[in-house]
């Protein structure tokens, strides 16, 4: 199944992969467009009334105040882009030295309310799971998700002065706290079938925060159990409305190359064990969206490795049989410039290659806002209300708490593997051939989409 065309090759230092790339990109691009170009024969007849639309994704652009500016201007030159429908801010609206401070939220809050297009923030690492270190400030990473959740995620639409409507996973009782969790779709029209399912996750690097101290990793094990009836939510949303394809964003990188094949007998080994996967829930819960819903599935991360091209594209994810799943394609994002570049991602349900992914430059003369957004004020220290004395607080001074997930139900928990108590992935997928990359050709412009004088390189697998 082939699912992506790329603007630039995904050069990346991943080991034997990158060497075969870099050998066989010429033979192997077009090798597996004579090879596979009928395998979405079946799918353009019904689709080729989809509308195309063009999204951008950006992330981690502010490690401190003088990125502000810079990002108001990134988002800008989107903004003057006419075919781009919206803009996801994919994680770490702060950088990791800064304060995680009511205020500087606010600050950045009010800056990505600034896009006129709609515009979704994912959290990420510097956000909230790196809050606990001195040079963040100290606070509690725990306090600052929940501070997030009732400011940034408090409403029922997407960022921006043009917001659109959008579903959170808070509206399912079970999972009140998780607001940041969030669906939303390519196509609103009452009556019109749905083009594609955007999915919104909360799964942070570095491992998806999961502590290895003593005791009950409670916000971890709840997080991943909300998190894995949301994609599966997804799925089910998806295929009984028909939708052509599924967008899964999250900030981490969940490092699919990894793979673990179940062990009933592992706490019978003694030696010393690797770092425990913080994903690897995760990673099965994607399995079992695969299995769900058999359209093409792409998902959107950051790259902790930092790829040369700006962005990797490969199918690495396996099942517990070790097959690869080949209706998942995963798109690792690196601009090498985050204050200059943003990655657009063309979606055309109708075509065989549904997503094609280029990267985009800010125009060199564009300059920078002149005005800058009506930051909130920061009161200074010697306003603020005095510290009480040590002792237990009056209940009426205590801040609402978010209710904490209950226990699962039979009929709603997402099915696990055999190794945590579950029955198993099901009939195994066939492994599609090696991905293949064209060498890059300079265009007209380097933000040129694909038919603009530069060869794609295509992400290719059978069925």
């Amino acid at each position: 199944m082939r699912i992506i065309e790329a603007h630039r090759p995904s050069q990346h230092p991943r080991g034997i992969r990158a060497a075969l790339t870099f050998a066989f990109a010429s033979i192997g691009a077009l090798a597996g467009c004579l090879s596979l170009a009928g395998l979405f024969a079946f799918a353009a007849p019904a689709y080729a009334a989809a509308p195309r639309f063009i999204f951008a994704v950006i992330a981690d652009t502010m490690h401190g105040p003088t990125d502000e500016p810079a990002t108001q201007r990134l988002i800008e030159a989107i903004n003057r882009e006419r075919d781009v429908s919206f803009i996801v801010y994919n994680g770490n609206l702060k950088g990791p030295k800064e304060a995680c401070r009511d205020a500087l939220y606010e600050r950045r809050h009010t800056l990505l309310e600034t896009s006129r297009i709609p515009l979704f923030f994912i959290p990420g690492q510097h956000d909230w799971v790196d809050c606990g270190t001195a040079e963040a400030g100290g606070f509690d990473p725990v306090e600052r998700l929940d501070l997030l959740r009732q400011t940034l995620f408090a409403d029922a639409t997407s960022m921006g002065q043009n917001p659109i409507a959008l579903t959170r996973e808070s509206e399912v009782s079970r999972f009140r706290p998780f607001r940041e969790n969030v669906r939303w779709l390519s196509n609103d029209t009452p009556g019109d079938k749905d083009d594609i399912v955007f999915v919104g996750l909360n799964a942070p690097s570095p491992n998806n925060h999961y502590l290895t101290a003593g005791g009950r990793n409670g916000e971890f094990e709840d997080r991943v159990i909300a998190n894995a009836f949301w994609l599966e939510h997804a799925g089910e949303y998806a295929k009984r409305r028909d939708a052509r394809a599924i967008v899964v964003f999250l900030q981490g990188d969940f490092d699919p190359e990894r793979y673990e094949r179940p062990d009933r007998f592992a706490w019978l080994r003694f030696a010393h064990s690797p770092r425990r996967d913080g994903f690897l829930e995760f990673k099965r819960s994607l399995v079992r969206l695969a299995q769900i819903f058999h359209g093409p599935i792409l998902v959107i991360h950051e790259d902790d490795e930092r790829a040369n091209g700006g962005f990797v594209i490969d199918q690495p994810l396996r099942n517990d049989k070790g097959m690869l799943v080949t209706n998942l394609t995963r798109v690792a994002l690196a601009p090498h410039d985050r204050l200059n570049q943003w990655i657009q991602i063309e979606a055309e349900p109708g075509r065989k290659t549904p997503f094609r992914v280029s990267v985009r430059d800010v125009p060199k003369h564009m300059p920078m806002p002149t005005t800058q957004p009506v930051w909130p004020r920061e009161e200074p220290a010697a306003s603020m209300p005095g510290v009480p004395a040590p002792g237990p607080a009056p209940a009426s001074e205590l801040p609402p708490l978010l209710q904490a997930p209950g226990e699962p139900q039979p009929d709603q928990v997402p099915r696990l593997p055999a190794d945590q108590g579950g029955g198993g992935y099901g009939p195994a997928m066939a492994a599609p051939p090696a991905p293949a990359s064209a060498p890059h050709t300079p265009g007209a412009a380097s933000g040129s989409s694909v038919p603009g004088g530069v060869p794609a390189s295509s992400v290719q697998s059978g069925p």
